[in-house]
């Protein structure tokens, strides 16, 4: 596996470049807690059919580093998005299909909310992904709620403790439950754990899943963006959501609820068995969804 590095905004990104250069640009965008290599096989197909696809490690995984110490180790919704247009510009992409789940999932979807000129077109796992960080003290069912224990364990010491002394097992374990159907090994898992050694990781993570309750404030670099995000903005470009039958964090009844965001062409698909880590439990529908697009 071969990487590349290029300084984008804030970071020196780490990301893997597959496939011709004059193809027509992809994006494929990881989630937590997961990394380029839940892409891959995705990838690689993308690649043979002739795109240029590109797969970057996200903030606080993996070889990707912030270029500056003092920048916030900020793993808010508008940070994933930023980085994400910056890499956009760095490698001289004015416009392409962006597809992501989980964290790269929202960093797609801001992107296509907000700057819709450089989304060709959008692949996102579980539908709409921006937060409503308004409205995230509202409760949910005991159902859904119970899928979210993760978050709320971060929000306190005892889980930051607990996120740095046991990261592997606690990701691991985030797997299984996620993605119940799938009888991944442990050299599949290992290969994507080392990206959980950044010195980052904790920090990024631990912001993330405060910010997006509003228990910590965010970067002041970001605040347009946050205001921006707070109307909840539509999603007008040609989308493709699709959603695990076998998700196991998703909240129930998946995207289905999610078509008044969009104003474009819009598809939902579910595909059967599958859980969360939608590109490496279904490479095959998950590059047909971005090729469709093109």
């Amino acid at each position: 596996m071969q990487l590349h590095t290029i300084t984008a905004g804030v970071l020196e990104v780490a990301y893997l470049d597959t496939g011709p250069r004059l193809g027509p640009p992809v994006v494929l965008l990881h989630g937590f807690p997961y990394d380029v290599h839940a892409c891959r096989a995705a990838g690689d197909l993308l690649a043979q059919a002739g795109c240029r696809v590109v797969t970057p490690y996200l903030r606080g995984f993996g070889p990707t580093r912030f270029v500056h110490a003092h920048t916030p180790r900020s793993g808010q919704q508008a940070a994933l998005a930023f980085d994400l247009l910056a890499l956009l510009d760095a490698l001289g992409i004015p416009s392409a299909v962006l597809a992501g789940y989980d964290w790269g999932g929202r960093a797609a979807c801001i992107v296509a909310a907000l700057h819709p000129e450089r989304v060709r077109g959008l692949v996102t796992g579980n539908g709409y992904n921006l937060q409503n960080i308004a409205a995230a003290a509202a409760p949910q069912s005991p159902e859904n709620e119970q899928r979210l224990w993760y978050q709320y364990y971060l929000h306190g010491a005892r889980g930051a403790a607990g996120l740095a002394q046991n990261r592997r097992a606690f990701c691991k374990l985030l797997w299984q439950l996620w993605s119940p159907n799938w009888q991944f090994d442990e050299a599949t898992f290992e290969m994507s754990a080392a990206a959980f050694d950044n010195p980052d990781f904790v920090g990024v993570v631990l912001h993330s899943y405060r910010h997006r309750f509003g228990l910590v404030a965010g970067d002041p670099a970001l605040d347009g963006w946050e205001r921006a995000l707070a109307a909840q903005p539509p999603i007008g470009v040609p989308t493709i959501a699709i959603d695990g039958a076998g998700d196991g964090v998703m909240a129930l009844g998946g995207s289905a609820h999610h078509q008044h965001h969009f104003t474009g062409p819009y598809a939902h698909r579910v595909l059967p068995v599958v859980g969360h880590n939608l590109p490496q439990e279904a490479p095959e529908a998950f590059a047909s969804a971005v090729r469709e697009l093109l």
